[in-house]
């Protein structure tokens, strides 16, 4: 099989949500498959740092800010972006938070936040990209969906409802972008060991529930979402759409 089909050199990715955790392993993945990458991030000097540290590994990389809960900064960034660099090709919809609270006790402010970061920005962002992309009739947007898109854990409640949207928004997309030339896909991951899932990974009771639940055994490394996001990113998923592809241990396979 031709390496080509992997190969993302050309191509520019947008990831949302990326200096830090999954968002920037995603990024630095395409950067090394040939992507020239844009992170995304509220917090400019951090995300400077990590663009210079990934720009150190010879990666061509640019720095987009603004809130992907803002639908006119997204719209306005994203044009300006196509207008004054040039077309953004790949866009991974990645931004997310989470809030753990019994569902009686969970704060009504907390779950518009999960709505609003979660799933708004995914329309947003996706919808301000898709614009360009349509004229074009070729681009890839992946979102970040989650194991929670298909079930569910005490405590998290509005955060598996977002989840869920996630991976039903990727359908929908799909149904309505593909005629133009879009691939549109999700990647759920299972259990990963990243910042928002750090009390998780430091609570030992968790840990020990994880590993006798997932198959493999363990926590996923963040790494091991490249390899998805680089099939879904480049010619080899070409008839792929609408799909939400886990990368979980096998822990939704697995009573």
């Amino acid at each position: 099989m031709s390496n080509s089909l992997f190969d993302l050199s050309g191509a520019t990715a947008l990831v949302t949500g990326s200096s830090q955790g999954i968002g920037l392993a995603l990024a630095k993945g395409l950067a090394e498959a040939g992507a020239r990458v844009v992170l995304n991030g509220r917090t400019m000097p951090r995300l400077e740092a990590v663009a210079e540290a990934l720009r150190q590994h010879g990666h061509r990389v640019d720095t987009l800010g603004f809130d992907v809960t803002d639908h006119e900064a997204a719209r306005g960034a994203v044009d300006r972006f196509e207008a004054g660099v040039g077309p953004i090709d790949i866009l991974i919809n990645n931004a997310g938070v989470q809030h753990r609270a019994p569902l009686e006790q969970f704060p009504a402010e907390a779950f518009e936040r999960l709505l609003q970061t979660n799933v708004a920005s995914v329309f947003h962002v996706g919808q301000a990209v898709a614009r360009h992309m349509i004229g074009r009739e070729a681009g890839k947007i992946i979102n970040i969906a989650s194991v929670q898109s298909a079930l569910a854990r005490p405590g998290i409640a509005p955060y598996t409802a977002t989840k869920g949207a996630v991976a039903n928004l990727t359908k929908g997309m799909a149904t309505d972008w593909a005629r133009h030339g879009l691939q549109v896909n999700a990647i759920a991951p299972g259990y990963f060991e990243t910042p928002l899932n750090q009390a998780l990974v430091d609570d030992p009771k968790f840990t020990e529930w994880l590993e006798n639940r997932t198959p493999a055994g363990r926590w996923g490394k963040v790494e091991e979402l490249v390899g998805a996001a680089v099939f879904l990113a480049g010619p080899a998923s070409s008839f792929v759409n609408g799909h939400t592809l886990y990368v979980d241990g096998g822990i939704t396979a697995s009573l």
